[in-house]
């Protein structure tokens, strides 16, 4: 190993040693936020620039405010190798610290929280992944799931061939492929696209890919060859999206016609093709870049004062943004829930209130410097993600561009079909501690 590399693996190991943001000594004078993390492992070429982006946004909002409201964020990664036993363990761990917020990181994770933290009244932020039934809020209500849920992309997914085909009309007698992670997380989309197969006449094919062969695609890209899908959706995630992209083209698959979620749209994931990745499509409910004022600052604050993990040239990638946008979300339910109490420094209640009224507008979104950046958030007591719009971005062969309009994803198909999870859910679970309020009488 080179010197250069011996001094920066000493330092990172010192950095997250440290825990992720220092804070004062007065604890009280904090607001701790958990969040799981994996640096290591087959998922960390994926994990390293989302937990860079979160970081650096909350250790931005330290250092040019002195944290969110008067009071510094005490952000603390715990380990897990998206380990979902270990991400019970990095759970415990975050209720002992009374964290605000619990930011599980894995649909596995989020699954193995989602009963605890019902009882622990703790609020679950998964962003865009997890438990797409957990939307409901009259069922769910530590649960929060914005901008939108993988049976919302799902849809999009549809929409998106459709466009590309010339409308709804011409979805019939097509062949959709779901590449996907056999794993929870790579499963959440196939009740939505099984639903709209029958009623658009399509066919959708599976294509599950285990943890253990992410890198190992031969055989799986043989059978894509003989069933010949007009179009592929890759629910990948971690080592298996570079492998996902590399495959499609020595098979001689159109790249165009490869469409990840929007977790497969990292910027490692497209470069893995080389040249011929270009035109590599993936769904994306954020911007890629640094020409945006809040990646400024936190170049500025963060970055140049050596006090980031992320190399200078990777900050602005898709990835990184993505983290960045995750922390805004909790940075602005922190600040709605000090609005809401009075209190500066809240409890998890607290921030509970404060994601179930969260409200990002155009004009807030351009005040904390993301104009263009993402569309406005809304959620509701009742629905705990919005369901929010994503566009399609493409790979132009050095960067993601936006490659489509925004768009709906088909909310009349969704919507019914997570309210009755949801109450199969719940109904399943027995003894599930109901809200405190309705949804109509706290709306």
């Amino acid at each position: 190993m080179k010197k250069s590399s011996i001094i920066r693996s000493v330092a990172l190991g010192a950095l997250l040693a440290a825990g992720a943001i220092a804070a004062p000594a007065n604890a009280q004078d904090t607001i701790y936020v958990a969040n799981n993390a994996y640096r290591t492992g087959p998922f960390s070429g994926s994990g390293i620039p989302i937990g860079d982006g979160m970081r650096d946004y909350f250790t931005m909002l330290n250092e040019r405010d002195g944290g969110i409201g008067g009071v510094r964020i005490n952000f603390e990664e715990c380990e897990t190798g998206y380990d979902t036993k270990k991400s019970i363990e990095c759970y415990e761990q975050a209720k002992a610290k009374n964290t605000v917020v619990y930011s599980p990181w894995s649909t596995g994770a989020t699954l193995a929280a989602i009963p605890r933290a019902h009882i622990d009244k703790i609020p679950i932020l998964s962003m865009a992944y997890g438990l797409s039934a957990s939307a409901d809020g009259s069922q769910f209500p530590w649960v929060f799931i914005p901008p939108l849920t993988y049976w919302d992309g799902a849809s999009i997914m549809v929409r998106h061939m459709a466009n590309e085909l010339g409308g709804m009309d011409k979805l019939k007698g097509k062949k959709l492929g779901l590449i996907h992670l056999d794993a929870p997380f790579g499963k959440e989309p196939i009740p939505v696209l099984e639903n709209l197969a029958k009623k658009y006449g399509f066919e959708v094919k599976l294509y599950p890919v285990a943890a253990a062969d992410m890198q190992n695609q031969g055989s799986l890209w043989l059978s894509i060859r003989r069933d010949r899908p007009d179009f592929l959706y890759n629910q990948g995630w971690g080592a298996m999206n570079p492998t996902a992209v590399k495959e499609a083209i020595k098979n001689n698959f159109p790249i165009g016609k490869l469409v990840g979620v929007w977790w497969a749209g990292g910027d490692d994931d497209a470069r893995a093709g080389g040249a011929e990745a270009k035109g590599y499509k993936s769904l994306n409910f954020n911007a890629a870049g640094t020409n945006f004022p809040v990646i400024q600052d936190i170049v500025k604050h963060v970055v140049e004062k050596g006090k980031s993990l992320a190399p200078k040239e990777k900050v602005g990638e898709n990835l990184y943004n993505r983290g960045v946008y995750n922390s805004m979300l909790v940075a602005e339910a922190i600040r709605n829930a000090q609005k809401l109490t009075g209190k500066k420094v809240i409890t998890g209640d607290d921030m509970r209130r404060g994601l179930e009224t969260l409200n990002v507008t155009e004009a807030r979104l351009k005040e904390i410097g993301m104009e263009g950046f993402a569309a406005p958030v809304k959620v509701s007591c009742a629905d705990h993600s919005g369901h929010h719009k994503a566009y399609v971005a493409e790979w132009d062969g050095t960067k993601w561009t936006k490659g489509s309009d925004w768009m709906e994803p088909l909310k009349e198909e969704v919507r019914p079909l997570i309210e009755a999870n949801a109450k199969d859910y719940v109904e399943k679970a027995g003894n599930w501690p109901k809200r405190t309020e309705s949804c109509e009488k706290s709306s």
